[in-house]
Formats: C-alpha cells, structure tokens, sequence
C-alpha cells in the first residue's frame, strides 16, 4: 500500500489524516492525487465508499498553501445536504493544521451563521446549487477568485435535475482554473459537461476489470417478500450474528417513519432521515447514528450518499429501487473502506419486472428471487440468525407500572367508617349530600344579609345529638337564622303553605 507521505502530500495533512488511523491510501486516492497537486484536470470514476472526498479534499487543501488569503478560493458542490455535511466534516479534519477555513453553505439552514463564515474570510466551500446560486444572486457569495472547483457525484446531480445550476455556476468562477470532477457512473450528458468546462481532463477509472459492477466485499441477498412480512423479517435480521449498524431503504417518506415507529414499538434504536424532516432534525438523526446512539437508520433516496459511517454491516432495501445505479448507492453505504458487509432486498410480487432490470444491467445471476418469510430456514441460514429468534426484543407494552388502585382501597372502607360513625367527614359526595341534606346543608341559607357565617360555624360545631332533637340548635330561636328553632327545609315548607294561605286571605276579603 501507498502512503500519502510517498505521494508528496504535506507532512501537516498527512498528521492530520494519521490521527483519524488513515495512513494508506485507496486506489483512486494513489491515482488522482500526484495528477490533481499539479493542477491537472481529472475526472474520477469509482464506485461508491472507495475514497474519493480524500481523492480531491488533499489536492485542493495543499494548493490553496498554509496560510490562504481570505475569499472563497476552492468551490466543492454536492448533490444533497448530507453529502455537504459529510464532506464539510472531511475537508475541515484536512484543514486542522492550517489557517484554512471551511464553510457548509446548503439549504434548511438559517442564513445567518452561513453569511457570517462567508464575510469571515472562509476559503473552502462545500455547497449544494441551490444555495449557492441564492447567495449568490444576493451577492453574498463571491466566486470570481475560486480557482479549484470540484464537482462530487456528478451523476446524482444530473439524476436531481442540477445540470443547468451546474452551468450557472460555472459561469460565476474564475475562467482559469483546475477542475475535477467525480461521479461513481458516467452517462452521456456528464461526459458533455466535462468537455464543455475542463481543460484537456484525465479520465480515472479506479475499478478492477474483473470485479465486476458491484463490489467484491458486499455479499447481495435478494428475497421475494410479503410486504405484511417484511417488518418481521427486518426485525429478525437485525438480530444476525454480527449485524452492527443497519441502514434500512424506503421508498416514500411516510414508509420510512411508519418502519421508524414499528422497529422503536419493537424494542430496536431506530431513527430517520427523510424529507419531512427538518434539517436540524435530520443532521441529530444521521449524527446519532454515527455516534453509535442509533443502531438502525431509516432513509429515503435522499441520503444514500450522504451516509458514510464504515461500520455499517447491513443495508436492506425495504422497497427495490428504481434502477442499478440507485441499487449500486444504496448497498454502497455498506462495505466501506475496504470492510465486508451485506446488502438485503426485498421485492414484491409486483416489482418482479424492476428486479430483472436491475439483475440484468449487474449481472446477478438471480432471474428469480427466492421466496421468503420471516419462518424460512434459508433466511436464517444466509444471514446468520440464531435459531429461535423472534420479531420482538422487548415484551408487551409496560403498563402495570402506572397502576394507583392500591392507593384508592382504602377509600370505600374509610367511608363506611365514616357512615357508622355518623359523621359527614370521609363519605362520597353523594352519601354525605343525601345524609345532611335536611339539616347541616339546609341550614346554611337564610334570609337575611348577615347570619350565613354564624349559622356554617354552628351547624359544623353542633353535636350531631343536638341535631336530633328536633331540629334545636344553639340560637334560642328568636333570630332570623331559625324561626322557631326549625330547620330551613321544614321553614320553607311552612313558609309556602302560609304564604299561599296568605295571599288567599285578602282576595277573599276583597
């Protein structure tokens, strides 16, 4: 293997990479760097995981010098907002030991951290188109002194519809200057745009001519699936023998949180990367999957090559992709850096037709895949699962730990205590309404302005003795509060059948 120190790389980027334990560098590293110091223009093809960020971020970084003036000197554009931060992340590790400045311009993101780093005097930046040409339509962005330019997976820019902002940019940075240009395929229209804006470029190919489309080091397992099956299945791989980190790929957003939900009400440490995310929302996701906080990914197309963690072992594709070239960046998340690793697809029945596309255009040998389900003994004995294994690593929802019935049992018999002692205090509300409603309650209202306070005292204060005898209280009955020492009900009683005789009274005498 070759050292980066062999290829002329500046002690201070290769201390930089040795404290990350990268001292030997990749095929298409050993041939694009000694051509990319120079300034020659290369376009790089290599298949996905096999390197490429160092490829260019090493020829870039030294020709900028130790101590850059400040500027926008180099432009890296990208396809998505993972892949931005992946590089951003990789471009400042080169850049440690230097004055040199790098900023992440991309979309999802507040401005104004990104426009100050600019003003700064950022000298590096890795972006998305859109953002890029937004600030630079405002005239935030300066590219007229970007000297190194850099486009990383080209193709994906073309599949995303970014070849006319691609242009546009081109036309904003310095018309002398190096460009390189990397992309794991190459169709027609990239090969144009390379003509159009390179100057005499060098095309790489880092393959072997007899590996084959896919990688060696990446074993592929294809299975015809129930799609009511399939989270069984999943779970159960989850749990072969070695499986690590596992990036599992859907189609549609709302599959990939509905997959996010089960696996968490399963008992797994799932997260998500999707569009309905937030940005922030998806940066802590994909973050805590690279800190290990996460063991299992979830994600849609939109981060199938921003998702570089090396020890990811399994990829399975929840739904078949669209064609070989996505298939090739989805199972490229695993078997990185030279690891092993394993690529799992499902496909229904009714994507049998995109299956033979893809099996014809990498050369599987798997006209038909074999049907599985989650019971299949040949599943268990492709991916290494224990015997036994169940869809579930956790047991039913933990509910009897909030139950507050022991609390609440001594209740009913504090309340026939209460009763049998004759007592208001304790009982239900309904047993102690209809125990005092002719007496204590009763006796609250009255007639005039001022004896409610005295008469609440005397009936809580009262023996309930005293309450017996027929109806005397502590007034000597000469008040307004008791009438003759009657209680308010009987009094009301009495009150409407005088007060009727009453009004009778004058009619007839009238």
């Amino acid at each position: 293997m070759t050292t980066f120190a062999d290829m002329g790389v500046d002690q201070d980027i290769a201390d930089a990479l040795a404290s990350k334990g990268i001292v030997d560098a990749f095929p298409i590293q050993e041939q694009t760097i000694p051509l990319g110091l120079p300034g020659q223009d290369i376009i790089g093809q290599a298949k996905t995981g096999t390197g490429k960020t160092f490829g260019f971020g090493i020829p870039v970084v030294q020709r900028l010098g130790l101590d850059p003036a400040p500027g926008v000197k180099a432009l890296i554009v990208v396809p998505t907002r993972e892949l931005a931060v992946q590089v951003y992340e990789d471009m400042d590790m080169l850049t440690s030991n230097r004055s040199t400045s790098v900023v992440a311009i991309y979309g999802g993101k507040a401005y104004e951290g990104q426009i100050d780093q600019l003003k700064a005097g950022a000298q590096i930046v890795v972006g998305t188109p859109g953002r890029l040409i937004d600030l630079g339509n405002q005239r935030l962005l300066d590219l007229s002194n970007a000297t190194e330019v850099v486009l990383d997976e080209a193709d994906k820019m073309l599949d995303l519809g970014f070849l006319p902002d691609i242009e546009k940019i081109f036309t904003k940075v310095s018309p002398v200057r190096h460009t390189m240009l990397y992309s794991a395929t190459m169709p027609g229209p990239i090969v144009a745009l390379a003509r159009r804006f390179m100057s005499n470029p060098i095309h790489i190919r880092a393959t072997d001519p007899d590996e084959g489309l896919t990688q060696a080091n990446i074993k592929h397992l294809v299975y015809r699936a129930h799609s009511l099956d399939k989270d069984e299945v999943i779970a159960r791989i989850l749990q072969a023998e070695g499986a690590g980190k596992v990036v599992i790929f859907t189609r549609t957003k709302r599959a990939a949180q509905r997959l996010v939900d089960e696996l968490t009400d399963r008992g797994f440490n799932a997260g998500a990367v999707h569009g309905d995310m937030s940005q922030e929302a998806r940066e802590r996701s994909m973050a805590a999957f690279k800190a290990g906080k996460k063991d299992v990914l979830i994600a849609t197309d939109v981060a199938a090559r921003g998702i570089d963690v090396d020890d990811v072992t399994h990829v399975i594709n929840h739904t078949i992709p669209d064609d070989e070239k996505t298939y090739l960046h989805r199972a490229g998340r695993t078997g990185r850096a030279g690891k092993t690793g394993i690529a799992v697809t499902f496909v229904d029945w009714d994507d049998l037709h995109k299956w033979a596309l893809i099996n014809r255009a990498l050369d599987f040998g798997q006209p038909e895949p074999v049907e599985t389900y989650s019971s299949s003994p040949h599943l268990y004995e492709d991916l290494d699962i224990p015997a036994g294994t169940k869809g579930r690593i956790t047991k039913a929802p933990r509910t009897g730990t909030v139950r507050t019935a022991p609390a609440r049992t001594p209740r009913p018999e504090r309340a026939a205590d209460v009763a049998a002692e004759g007592t208001t205090e304790g009982g239900t509300r309904r047993r102690r309404r209809r125990r005092s409603g002719a007496q204590s309650v009763g006796s609250t209202f009255t007639e005039g302005d001022g004896g409610e306070g005295a008469t609440d005292a005397s009936a809580s204060t009262t023996d309930s003795g005293e309450r017996a005898t027929g109806g005397a209280g502590t007034h000597d009955g000469e008040g307004k509060e008791h009438h003759g020492g009657k209680p308010a009900p009987a009094r009301r009683r009495r009150r409407r059948r005088s007060g009727g005789a009453g009004s009778a009274a004058p009619a007839a005498g009238a």
